[in-house]
């Protein structure tokens, strides 16, 4: 009863920046489809931000119907021609279809624009994340702490690998370092391999190897997370923290940067996970994000809409996953397509489907598991 009643005191204060955060998201992704769609002359029936019952919507002059539905989980662009929300096609509709309405029909176009109108969807994603860090950076700047070693742990990576207080790291397996932020990223994404450190010192400039261990390490908010530690630490001073500014050049070019890194970062703990190098504990589903979200929002708008680009580029690659229901499993389809220069047979689009709903019905089963597992424990 004491976590039933704990979560339901904190479930209201979840539920508005995660659906804040969500909204975003989903509506440029699904954005991204509807623009590339109409530029490739498809015809789109419906906009649709959520699943299920209808709340509110209007029809445009084009025929299009923008709804928000009941269930804010996620959302899709219905193209002529599609069977249902899955963009699955619907032959017997297309094969009783007028001439005008076959020119306007998704499944009747050639296979590259509708490679286009698919991809479109996780590009948004991307775009939106180098959108928000790059106004971001322009507007606020970055703070910036010098990456200066102020103690360092006995028995840890770094008092192995021979670190000193006092060292100054400036690159990281060559790639130059500005802020201890950086050194903290590059580290907690790195437990066990093996990183070579420039560093300077008194006496000159060495290289350090040193191979960061797992731990589990508390968040400002309570949330255990499993990342690679090296055993260094900054002293708080707030006399050494400056704020680098950006012009907006500059700024674009951070924020592809920061969206590079994101993109790194997940495909290093998904391989790690297929490896068994990472747990897959730390997946987590719509609870969680909902938890990350309320949490964050405590911080400020500002820091929310950092997430939102965080997670929008997060959906953009769950969306290229090879999986059928997924648009990265149409990009398969569409590719065998092009090399066989037909596309597959009903029955082997309609097995794969099938296969691709419960894949996901599975990992959302297992995320929401994950979650609910870590609300007990908190």
């Amino acid at each position: 009863m004491e976590f039933i009643s704990g979560f339901g005191g904190t479930a209201l204060s979840y539920l508005l920046p995660f659906l804040f955060v969500l909204t975003i998201i989903v509506f440029f992704h699904e954005l991204g489809h509807f623009l590339v769609a109409r530029w490739c002359g498809v015809a789109v029936e419906t906009f649709s931000v959520g699943f299920g019952p209808e709340l509110f919507g209007r029809t445009d002059r084009h025929g299009t119907r923008w709804r928000v539905a009941a269930v804010p989980l996620g959302g899709y662009v219905k193209f002529a021609g599609d069977e249902n929300a899955a963009s699955v096609p619907d032959h017997d509709a297309i094969s009783h279809m007028s001439a005008e309405e076959r020119s306007t029909s998704f499944y009747l176009k050639p296979v590259w624009q509708r490679a286009a109108v698919v991809a479109a969807g996780p590009l948004a994603n991307f775009i939106l994340a180098i959108v928000i860090f790059t106004v971001l950076f322009v507007s606020f700047g970055r703070p910036i702490t010098p990456a200066q070693v102020d103690g360092v742990q006995p028995e840890s990576p770094a008092a192995a690998a021979g670190f000193e207080p006092g060292d100054v790291i400036v690159a990281i397996d060559g790639h130059s370092i500005e802020a201890f932020s950086d050194v903290q990223r590059v580290v907690s994404g790195s437990a066990e391999r093996p990183l070579v450190f420039t560093v300077e010192r008194a006496s000159g400039t060495v290289d350090l190897t040193a191979t960061p261990e797992f731990r589990e390490v508390s968040d400002g908010f309570g949330n255990t997370h499993r990342v690679g530690v090296l055993g260094i630490s900054r002293a708080a001073n707030a006399a050494a923290v400056s704020t680098k500014t950006y012009s907006l050049p500059q700024a674009v070019a951070a924020g592809v940067q920061e969206t590079w890194f994101i993109v790194e970062r997940t495909g290093t703990y998904v391989g790690g996970i297929i490896t068994g190098r990472e747990s897959a504990d730390q997946l987590g589903g719509p609870i969680r994000v909902a938890q990350v979200s309320g949490q964050v929002a405590t911080l400020g708008l500002v820091a929310l809409i950092n997430l939102a680009a965080i997670l929008s580029v997060s959906i953009g690659l769950i969306n290229l996953l090879p999986v059928p229901m997924l648009d990265g499993g149409h990009l398969v389809f569409y590719g065998i397509e092009a090399v066989r220069g037909r596309p597959l047979s009903e029955r082997s689009q309609e097995i794969g489907f099938r296969i691709g709903l419960s894949l996901v019905v599975m990992l959302m089963i297992f995320a929401t598991f994950n979650d609910i597992r870590q609300l007990a424990g908190s």
